[in-house]
């Protein structure tokens, strides 16, 4: 067998080359392919890149370098997420090879990248068809496409060697799992976790993992195991919850008056050691993706992410984007720690907030959880908001665990209802206390602290703008208060910058002045869609 794999990699190989004189390039996209079917000597796909043109066209060559059709595609939908332009289904009558290659995007006969081929395999009637994608998670930048695609069997077994070479040429690699775990040794990783660029995909029919090898602590893992980086093994699962926990997601779901729109799935990466010992992997602040399919289209400014609890039976917040490519509807959930995650649908409002000016903004936070009236039916938009309740919403929307950690604030009991909120919320260097080693919880919250708080919040998302001197006195200069700011102008000058806060009018901050729940709402809202944790 190894001659004949040698034979056909060397005439590959040999392919692009000659593609590559035969074709100038002209400048790099990002582009790629999808839905690819040949039969009944026609290729049938789906094209998208980050370049728009009218007479954008696709060429096809046979398996000598020569090209045997050309076809144009026409502009259909603009991807937000993915900041990506997919063109309609194309044709290409090919004629009858064993493959056919394709290449890239051309726009007015000049190709728009030079390092984007797809081979696409006749189908011979048998079922099989490499090039046919993947049955979840297909979308640009959201799954296996533009990688080097490794089939692991139903025990999830991945030979080290293989995907180590795999990393060696490819930036990213995709692990395609026939079963719900895949057991990936360290050892092939290890020599690329410094690299920013490098990302492991893993993918079955329940979801997808979309993983920077470098938020990766091999080495802390390992030595939580006790074993070194050779004998590590990484344990991913992408399973499909069980009834019991799918009966809990349901019924948690319709508590709350919604419906849920995905199938519950744990994803879950642990260290394993010896004798099947594992430990949970540190994600620190690096927010992971995850894919889900949705089991129909949904309106994202009404549906969440949601992490379930089996133990309290609770649905929480999870930073989510949505997306609609080809009639595949996908939930891109971020997150960092494992968990059983799904999609719900909500529709909530409140009596009290029609007509206001932050109506929009209320009524998206509380269909993602983030946000909950005062009681049932009202919010009480203008009512002050305290130091801990605000800890509390920061919290929530950052999607962080709440169950680690106890408070140090000489003020802050254990029995208090706020007291994991503000322990999690100062572990992650979100909130200071006062010099005397008090939180005062239930002070009102200013405008100066709540704008710090929402760019430290910023900082964790990986979201921060950076300001420097100059530019902070830039934009504090247009407000005439500014020198009312006692300790965050930079904070300020972050939050003015990253769109999170407005003057109180043109020229006024109104830093001291107590904020409002209506207020809270939007500099979360905001916060949520400058870290690209939300659609809107």
């Amino acid at each position: 067998m190894k001659p004949a794999v040698l034979k056909k990699t060397a005439q590959v190989t040999v392919l692009m080359l000659i593609i590559s004189v035969l074709v100038p390039v002209l400048a790099f996209a990002a582009t790629g392919f999808k839905n690819l079917k040949y039969s009944n000597d026609t290729v049938t796909g789906v094209v998208y890149s980050d370049v728009y043109d009218v007479n954008a066209q696709v060429y096809a060559y046979d398996p000598n370098g020569n090209r045997v059709a050309v076809t144009n595609v026409t502009y259909d939908t603009y991807d937000e997420v993915n900041k990506l332009y997919i063109y309609k289904p194309f044709t290409v009558q090919a004629g009858v090879y064993d493959s056919v290659y394709l290449h890239g995007l051309y726009v007015n006969g000049k190709p728009v990248t030079g390092d984007v081929y797809a081979q696409v395999n006749r189908d011979t009637g048998n079922g099989s068809n490499p090039g046919g994608g993947s049955t979840c998670c297909g979308g640009p930048g959201g799954g296996i496409w533009g990688s080097e695609i490794i089939n692991v069997s139903s025990n999830g077994s991945v030979d080290a060697d293989q995907l180590k070479n795999s990393f060696k040429n490819n930036d990213k690699v995709t692990l395609k799992l026939s079963g719900e775990i895949a057991l990936i040794p360290a050892k092939a990783l290890v020599d690329y976790v410094t690299d920013s660029k490098k990302v492991l995909v893993i993918v079955n029919d329940n979801g997808a993992y979309i993983i920077p090898l470098n938020v990766l602590k091999l080495q802390d893992l390992a030595s939580k195991l006790s074993v070194t980086t050779d004998e590590l093994k990484l344990k991913v699962t992408i399973a499909k919850a069980n009834d019991t926990t799918k009966d809990g997601v349901d019924k948690a779901a319709k508590a709350l008056g919604g419906t849920v729109a995905s199938n519950a799935v744990d994803f879950d990466i642990v260290g394993l050691g010896k004798d099947e010992k594992t430990a949970a992997l540190d994600l620190g602040n690096n927010y992971i993706s995850r894919v889900l399919p949705l089991s129909k289209a949904v309106d994202s400014s009404k549906a969440t992410g949601v992490l379930y609890n089996p133990t309290t039976g609770k649905l929480s917040f999870v930073p989510a984007v949505f997306s609609a490519t080809d009639g595949k509807n996908e939930a891109t959930l971020k997150r960092n720690g494992s968990s059983i995650y799904a999609v719900i649908e909500l529709d909530k409002t409140f009596s009290d907030i029609n007509g206001h000016w932050a109506e929009s903004y209320i009524k998206l936070l509380a269909n993602k959880l983030v946000v909950d009236g005062v009681t049932d039916t009202t919010f009480q938009p203008e009512r002050n908001i305290t130091r801990a309740e605000f800890a509390a919403l920061v919290v929530r929307a950052l999607g962080l665990d709440t169950n680690n950690g106890s408070s140090t604030f000489k003020d802050v009991a254990a029995s208090d209802w706020y007291a994991s909120v503000v322990a999690a919320a100062a572990n992650a260097k979100l909130v200071d206390g006062y010099e005397d080693g008090s939180f005062r919880p239930n002070a009102t919250i200013n405008r100066e602290e709540l704008a710090a708080m929402v760019v430290r919040a910023l900082n964790y998302a990986g979201a921060k703008p950076d300001v420097s001197a100059d530019k902070q006195t830039q934009l504090l200069a247009k407000f005439k208060d500014a020198s009312k700011i006692v300790w965050a102008k930079n904070e300020i000058a972050a939050a003015i910058d990253a769109g999170i806060i407005d003057g109180m009018t043109d020229d006024t901050l109104g830093a001291r002045d107590t904020a409002t729940r209506a207020q809270s709402a939007t500099m979360l809202k905001r916060l949520l869609s400058k870290a690209s944790f939300i659609n809107n």
